[in-house]
């Protein structure tokens, strides 16, 4: 009776041990999960060759004594705004903008009803806007862009912001920002790569959201600038008033323009998705050391659109496509390497 109590004691124990170690086991494996989740600085990119080539760019850059090695201070990376961070179809959202401001100044325009630009957006007759000319935008401008303080522009921008949403998804227009290219700006700051957004949509507009949409701070969105006035208001106090004049159009050529411009240093990374940026490209790989060129391509229709060579927005050019492919920029399949487009 003893031998088999002493038996059956031994077997209880033996299986308590193996329990604890399948425990521990399984916690080990769970916690390392976790860990690696953890710790991916681009958990929304799928295992692809972009995500790939971006930890590996970084890698290269902040590598000390290597020989691609970037001291912080001088470690710059610069985006596009539609397209590439958020979404720009089936309109720029600044012309969204432009246009609800028609429209809600409306009624003390009558004249408007028969006057063009200003019809056509009464009517939101989109045919007729996409073919409106420079002048017909200048016009717009006028009346929804100047006449007004910078700071009293923003605060109408952060309004309008408040209150419009993207007419497919529903949400507003700072929700529908790329949860991707998020994760890739918060990796590239905790590199010490300063982030700036070079965009053909106006500076002031950007401005009035970058920080608390993108992490960005004003001075370091460079965009389409309009000339301003300094003046005094009836108070005398200082201000700077919008005039309807440009002063740069931050596109194509404007871009390393505007980058010159404003920032003065040439970037080592550089982030777009049209022929709008292929300058700004161009510019970036023109340095010396590791550089890193990628592109957005829309190829996604079922989670936000599919677009590129045919149209009059976000064009994506063949020409720009076999450029991309010839000097080695890294062209992103929405569709292939993102594993969500928007934040939860």
């Amino acid at each position: 009776m003893k031998q088999t109590a002493n038996r059956s004691t031994y077997r209880h124990l033996i299986n308590q041990q193996l329990t604890l170690l399948t425990f521990i086991a399984t916690a080990t494996i769970a916690w390392g999960t976790c860990a690696a989740a953890q710790t991916d600085p681009l958990p929304s990119w799928n295992d692809t060759a972009a995500k790939k080539a971006i930890v590996d760019f970084v890698g290269r850059i902040t590598k000390e004594g290597a020989s691609d090695f970037v001291k912080p201070e001088d470690r710059f990376a610069t985006f596009d705004n539609d397209g590439t961070l958020w979404v720009e179809q089936p309109n720029y959202t600044q012309v969204v903008f432009a246009i609800d401001e028609v429209i809600a100044k409306a009624p003390q325009h009558p004249e408007w009803r028969e006057t063009e630009p200003f019809k056509s957006i009464i009517a939101r007759d989109r045919e007729a806007m996409l073919k409106f000319s420079i002048q017909d935008f200048e016009k717009v401008v006028a009346v929804t862009h100047s006449g007004m303080s910078v700071q009293q522009f923003q605060e109408i921008v952060k309004k309008w912001l408040a209150e419009a949403k993207h007419p497919r998804f529903k949400r507003p227009y700072t929700e529908c920002v790329y949860q991707p290219m998020l994760e890739l700006m918060h990796y590239l700051r905790a590199n010490g790569f300063k982030t700036y957004i070079v965009t053909g949509g106006g500076q002031e507009f950007v401005r009035a959201f970058a920080g608390p949409t993108y992490g960005v701070f004003p001075e370091h969105v460079v965009g389409s600038m309009g000339k301003v006035k300094y003046q005094y208001d009836k108070d005398g106090n200082p201000e700077l008033i919008k005039l309807p004049e440009v002063l740069l159009i931050d596109d194509k050529t404007g871009k390393p323009e505007g980058i010159n411009m404003v920032i003065g240093r040439r970037p080592q990374a550089a982030f777009g998705n049209s022929t709008g940026d292929q300058q700004m490209l161009e510019y970036t790989g023109a340095g010396n050391g590791a550089r890193l060129m990628m592109l957005v391509h829309h190829d996604d229709a079922e989670r936000e659109y599919a677009y590129g060579a045919d149209s009059k927005i976000g064009t994506f050019s063949d020409a720009l496509m076999d450029e991309a492919k010839k000097k080695g920029w890294v062209v992103i399949s929405m569709k292939d390497d993102w594993k969500t487009i928007f934040p939860k």
